[in-house]
């Protein structure tokens, strides 16, 4: 029962970083320079 809780709370973390890895890349922010495109050249979308 205890590892299905853990499984549990473990799945609902991974689920929330992915939904905001989306949110993110939805809103022009990348994931290899933390949006901040002057320091990567503008290349980041």
């Amino acid at each position: 029962m205890g590892t299905v809780v853990v499984l549990v709370i473990v799945l609902g973390i991974v689920g929330l970083a992915v939904r905001s890895m989306v949110r993110d890349k939805k809103a022009g922010k990348s994931l290899q320079c933390g949006g901040d495109c002057k320091h990567c050249g503008g290349h980041c979308r």
